[in-house]
């Protein structure tokens, strides 16, 4: 069904291919996973097998290099098969997290006896890829991080809490922000992949976490403690972290932004359908003049919004999206979000607020856009910064 407002319109960056790899995706969420949606939302996390069969499929690292067992994309593969997720209203698989972000500091700082190590697996859903930089007094304050990894020998020895990580139950790689110099702020911040597949000594995951959306996505808390990390695990250099972190989070935020137009599209088709079909007063909800105002304004902001975005996707692909517009971006789209599932909510009125309907979960599920990655505070002051 296409959205209203966005008929015919076509991304410059549209090629024949992601049409195709759209409807593999698209058929991928609807008929293997979305099928168990309310089981993956009891046991709080995603089934392993799902990653496994998205990585027969070639749906995880589209964008690594086909010699790491990749797709030998770019971030537009990516955003396709983001696309499809939200719009099938998939939120169990953490693929934004785990193809969007974990395997592009792979690619992009890691040597090649790294990237032969991790990304055949993470491209075939053998290991589940995680982030941490949060910790539980730190937020989006990114230098000041607590969690410490000192050397010995061949090792660095970590401690310290992270939470809020997505991917963070399932995880079997998990980048970590370290200190790896406590008496330097940025300078002293360093990645290091912690291998988590088992149990480990000095390793331990918290619960996770209850949250008032995204039940089905595994969010923990990860524990520390003299936990042995090879020095060989280092990726980039010493002290070389926040670069990294600053450098990748411009492409977070868009993944972000790919979440949060698919969204607004997704509740804009919802809420147009309803209308059409609902009665109130006796003729259709529709055609009562305030309704069609409502989602005029809806329509008028997502289709500006994914412009916004198609044009941040094309300045990506050739390297050139800054942080400033990157920030922008993560801000922009998901107030949109959130204001344009909210709205469409109240077309459904009583209903909209039951389970019953999907526009109740994307409206659960919405709020948390503008938190992470970077709360939209610090998004402003990312864009205050350069005017």
């Amino acid at each position: 069904m296409p959205t209203p407002g966005l008929d015919g319109y076509i991304p410059s960056w549209h090629k024949p291919e992601h049409d195709d790899l759209a409807e593999l995706a698209r058929n991928f969420f609807a008929k293997e996973v979305l099928p168990h949606a309310e089981r993956l939302e009891r046991q709080g996390h995603p089934d392993r097998e799902h990653y496994l069969k998205a990585g027969e499929l070639g749906l995880l690292g589209l964008s690594v290099p086909e010699e790491f067992g990749g797709g030998g994309g770019d971030f537009t593969h990516e955003a396709v098969m983001l696309h499809e997720q939200q719009q099938v209203g998939e939120g169990s698989l953490g693929l934004a997290v785990h193809s969007g972000i974990v395997t592009g500091y792979l690619v992009h700082y890691g040597t090649d006896e790294q990237k032969r190590r991790w990304l055949p697996g993470l491209c075939s859903g053998e290991l589940v890829g995680a982030i941490a930089m949060t910790e539980p007094g730190g937020g989006s304050d990114l230098q000041a991080i607590r969690t410490k990894a000192v050397r010995d020998g061949d090792d660095y020895i970590v401690t310290g809490s992270k939470t809020f990580i997505t991917n963070g139950g399932l995880a079997d790689l998990v980048i970590l922000a370290v200190k790896t110099d406590t008496s330097q702020g940025a300078a002293g911040i360093s990645l290091v992949v912690a291998e988590v597949s088992a149990e480990k000594e000095g390793f331990r995951r918290g619960r996770l976490l209850d949250k008032i959306g995204l039940h089905a996505n595994d969010t923990a808390e990860l524990f520390f403690d003299d936990f042995r990390v090879p020095a060989a695990n280092l990726l980039g250099s010493e002290g070389g972290g926040f670069f990294q972190m600053m450098q990748q989070l411009p492409q977070e935020r868009l993944v972000i932004g790919v979440g949060a137009v698919s969204a607004m599209q997704r509740a804009v088709e919802l809420a147009v359908a309803y209308a059409k079909e609902r009665t109130a007063f006796g003729k259709t909800v529709f055609a009562h003049q305030n309704t069609r105002m409502v989602l005029a304004d809806c329509a008028t902001r997502t289709r500006a919004s994914r412009i916004f975005l198609d044009d941040c996707i094309t300045r990506h692909a050739r390297g050139e999206l800054d942080v400033p517009t990157a920030a922008m971006a993560k801000l922009w789209l998901t107030e949109g979000q959130c204001e344009v599932v909210d709205k469409c909510l109240q077309i459904f009125g009583g209903y909209g607020y039951t389970t019953e309907y999907p526009i109740a979960k994307m409206y659960a599920d919405a709020r948390v856009q503008k938190i992470y990655g970077g709360t939209n505070e610090i998004m402003k002051e990312l864009i205050a910064r350069v005017l």
